[in-house]
């Protein structure tokens, strides 16, 4: 069967293992999506009017705090919130019941399933780069938008875990992860899928790790290797301590001796416009009705 090619999954991840990491269950956020979700909220005082009303995509992936300060930022914008595990997400962004007098204030939080209206922003952080087909994603987004809204994004750019990337390629291991897309086609895809005035930054976050240990910890709460040249197996602890070494001994090191790995992060936002309306066939309109038509106008 023959796929449109915007279908086509991204190349070298795998769809199976993506839905699988996407589908997880988790009740925590990890501690780098929080920071960048706490970035991209400084960016929202670009925009002049705060919006009405919005979705935040997969929000225990994207920052559980992040919502609470979302929620705060935006006290009278209606919240809905869409996710694989959509009650479990729902359950983890309720506000706790208020203690007052008043028995209309007896209500826990205002956020909703699923989503019902279009919304004034969509907010989606840190998700997009494990996605194997983006493009309907973007497609589906663009119909969850209300005219005039937008759409705010980050993920992983190409730049991520290159240090880690160079010891695997030094061992003639596979990548430990697949590429990431580029921002400037992030931009593209937005375009093609109907959203207009994209703007795409990015920024190189350093971590430093004490070890190997800790590092891949960190970067198993981040995500899996969704890489389809993977090793196709289980791993044993021989393994481990070979990719330990490995790391310990062909990471860099910052002056006090941590083990430094970089991320780029992408951001975006893109508006949702009126459609234009259809061209039509042209006309042909003699002087004399030209003036005729400025005539009447005036009158």
């Amino acid at each position: 069967m023959n796929h449109a090619p915007e279908d086509i999954p991204v190349p070298g991840l795998d769809p199976v293992a993506a839905e699988r990491w996407l589908a997880r269950i988790r009740d925590q956020s990890p501690w780098l999506h929080e920071e960048v979700a706490r970035r991209m909220i400084d960016r929202l005082q670009w925009f002049r009017d705060p919006p009405a009303s919005w979705l935040h995509w997969e929000p225990v992936l994207g920052g559980l705090q992040a919502h609470r300060t979302l929620a705060e930022r935006l006290p009278a914008a209606r919240c809905q919130v869409a996710a694989h595990d959509t009650p479990r997400a729902l359950e983890a962004t309720r506000e706790p019941a208020r203690r007052s007098w008043n028995p209309l204030q007896w209500k826990r939080g205002h956020v909703a399933a699923g989503v019902d209206t279009p919304v004034a922003m969509l907010w989606a952080n840190m998700a997009l780069h494990q996605v194997a087909r983006p493009q309907p994603l973007l497609r589906q987004w663009h119909g969850q938008i209300q005219t005039d809204g937008f759409l705010m994004f980050s993920c992983l750019g190409p730049d991520s875990l290159r240090e880690l990337r160079a010891v695997y390629a030094r061992a003639g291991w596979p990548d430990p992860a697949h590429a990431f897309t580029d921002m400037h086609d992030w931009g593209d895809m937005l375009v093609h899928n109907g959203f207009a005035e994209p703007v795409m930054d990015m920024e190189r976050i350093s971590l430093s790790y004490s070890g190997a240990g800790p590092l891949l910890d960190e970067l198993r709460s981040l995500g899996r290797n969704l890489n389809t040249a993977r090793f196709g197996a289980l791993r044993g602890r021989a393994w481990r301590q070979e990719l330990e070494q490995a790391i310990d001994q062909g990471l860099p090191r910052s002056e006090d001796g941590r083990l430094l790995l970089t991320f780029e992060v992408i951001y975006g936002h893109a508006f949702k416009a009126a459609p234009r309306p259809p061209r039509g066939d042209s006309q042909s309109v003699s002087m004399d009705e030209m003036r005729a038509m400025l005539r009447d106008r005036r009158s």
